[in-house]
């Protein structure tokens, strides 16, 4: 399973004038994708935050996703903090300029920071995009609003996709102490899964939330029977 880092851009989250729509929805995507998430990091429209996070987050993730900071204002400073992270200059690319010209978009000193990008970038294309996704190394940089954010996730997951991701449930009336011995067993035997427990007090299905994932079914399967055997159960979700 493959590893992930997602980096939200942009003093407007970290104001609460906006509330992050991105992270939340990438969290599902790559789970479901089959690649676990390492960290979530909401960073200020600095070159230095910016190039420090994403020098850290690409040197321990196998691919890293930053949201936000693309457009012309003086405070997209993304492209500028991803060369910071790595050593690169800025170069402009003819290919990101045509692009802003099909948009009929003004070329001025500060649209043109659009087109300004990270030396050596590769500037992918899904098959209907008039943009292309800009990726430097194994960060893929793309924008912060919400449907565009997605769209070009979309674009590009088949390139990190990894076996989807098995996840099983029980809900039961039993209190953590009582399943923590179960849990430590399953997790001994299947070390492939994932088991977590969560209290859910006030919950009409059941004061105990267990999840189980893994890319093996069968052993999620196998993992879930051990524990359930042990629990008062509500429910129960099989993948």
């Amino acid at each position: 399973m493959g590893t992930a880092a997602i980096l939200i851009i942009g003093d407007e989250i970290l104001t609460a004038k906006f509330q992050d729509e991105n992270g939340p929805w990438a969290l599902a995507r790559l789970r479901v994708l089959g690649v676990a998430v390492d960290r979530l990091v909401i960073l200020p429209d600095t070159v230095e935050a910016i190039a420090e996070e994403v020098a850290r987050a690409a040197a321990r993730c196998d691919v890293v996703f930053t949201s936000g900071g693309v457009g012309p204002t003086h405070d997209d400073r993304t492209f500028e903090g991803v060369a910071a992270a790595f050593g690169l200059a800025l170069e402009e690319r003819a290919e990101l300029v045509a692009a802003m010209e099909g948009f009929r978009m003004p070329l001025t000193p500060l649209t043109l920071r659009m087109a300004r990008v990270p030396a050596g970038a590769a500037l992918l294309r899904e098959a209907d995009a008039r943009y292309p996704v800009v990726r430097v190394r194994n960060v893929y940089i793309l924008p912060g609003v919400p449907a565009l954010f997605r769209q070009k996730f979309e674009a590009v997951a088949p390139s990190f996709a990894a076996p989807a991701v098995a996840v099983g449930r029980l809900r039961a009336d039993d209190d953590e102490a009582e399943v923590a011995g179960a849990m430590a067993r399953a997790a001994a035997q299947w070390p492939g899964v994932a088991i977590g427990s969560y209290p859910r007090y006030g919950e009409p299905d059941g004061r105990l939330l267990v999840t189980f994932e893994g890319t093996d079914v069968e052993a999620v399967r196998a993992a879930m029977d051990e524990v359930a055997a042990t629990l008062r159960l509500r429910s129960v979700v099989r993948p």
